[in-house]
């Protein structure tokens, strides 16, 4: 077996624990984490009211949109697929469950798709920074996992992190009988 089939899969879950939310569990798994109070709330600060600090993956590549749910639909069955069944407050996306499946998948499928989202792991990693978290250096040894960026990589982080993610086209525009709708000046009444 070779040395990253048994170093990977470790270092994503230890990736996986430190991204879950601090609940009253957590303290006992990481027993120097006393301070759960206070790293629940920044824990909330950081990644329920940023965007960029978003752990929800898809988030990243489909925004608020319909396409999301089909994405993370596919995640569910592929985490099945594996043997990994989620809790129905289980979001497939979230990042501390993608650790989870890269940790008992095996290297392979854990490195395929943590690359599927590396664009957003990039943005994540580098707003975390940016806001001297916490929980930067986790990101930071989530990317150590992965192979360095390439060209199409780098400007994908970058048009991420210009644009954000996509926001819905679809049912957006009003819709109205053509009576109710305004007329342009000097149009029929």
């Amino acid at each position: 077996m070779s040395r990253a089939a048994t170093v990977l899969p470790l270092a994503w879950q230890a990736q996986s624990v430190l991204l879950c939310y601090p609940d009253e569990e957590l303290p006992g798994r990481r027993r120097h984490l006393t301070q759960q109070p206070d790293l629940a709330a920044d824990y909330v600060a950081t990644f329920d009211h940023r965007k960029r600090c978003c752990l929800f993956l898809t988030y990243y590549s489909y925004g608020d949109t319909r396409k999301r749910g089909m994405a993370l639909l596919r995640l569910k069955q592929s985490y099945a697929a594996a043997g990994l069944h989620l809790t129905p407050d289980e979001l497939p996306d979230h990042l501390a469950v993608v650790l989870e499946y890269a940790a008992t998948a095996g290297p392979k499928a854990g490195k395929d798709l943590l690359q599927q989202h590396r664009a957003g792991l990039e943005l994540l990693r580098l707003a975390l920074d940016e806001a001297a978290s916490p929980w930067a250096d986790v990101l930071e040894s989530v990317s150590a996992t992965l192979p360095p960026l390439l060209g199409d990589q780098r400007r994908a982080v970058a048009r991420l992190a210009a644009q954000g993610p996509p926001e819905e086209q679809v049912g957006l525009a009003p819709f109205a009988p053509p009576e109710y709708m305004p007329q342009p000046r000097g149009g029929p009444r």
